[in-house]
């Protein structure tokens, strides 16, 4: 019941209209949403299109920091292996805040499990240097 829940409460997050705002959208914040695009599409090569060669990306757990990929083929060899072990999976984005160098975003993610559909909330910060993604922060769901 409470995956029935959770993806309930994805689907509201997802299809609630936006906020408007008078402030411009920052063009990191279209690229973040260009990357969860491709990653929804499964494309790890258009993914890679919006990382610099030395892109990082780190999941941070409690006190644990762990670097899943560093550099771009990393990044994209680790990203067709995942889209491999799980074909349902998809994200969407929420509660996006920018910064000058930085985009935070609480992503939510959504995949079939053997139980039925399944779905979780995370915090995200992408870091750019020179218009590219340059590292990605992934801080794991909250139990």
């Amino acid at each position: 019941m409470a995956g029935l829940k959770n993806f309930a409460l994805a689907l509201l997050l997802i299809f609630s209209p936006v906020i408007q705002s008078s402030e411009p959208v920052s063009p990191h914040v279209n690229t973040v949403e260009r990357f969860i695009a491709a990653f929804n599409a499964q494309d790890s090569s258009a993914m890679g299109d919006l990382v610099a060669d030395d892109i990082e990306w780190l999941s941070i757990a409690g006190e644990r920091v762990t670097v899943e990929a560093r550099g771009k083929g990393d990044l994209i060899e680790s990203m067709d292996g995942y889209f491999k072990s799980c074909p349902t999976c998809r994200s969407a984005l929420s509660g996006v805040v920018s910064t000058a160098s930085r985009v935070s975003v609480v992503e939510i993610s959504s995949w079939q499990g053997k139980s039925g559909p399944r779905s979780q909330s995370a915090i995200s910060v992408y870091e750019f240097s020179s218009g590219m993604i340059i590292r990605v922060y992934y801080f794991s769901e909250e139990k």
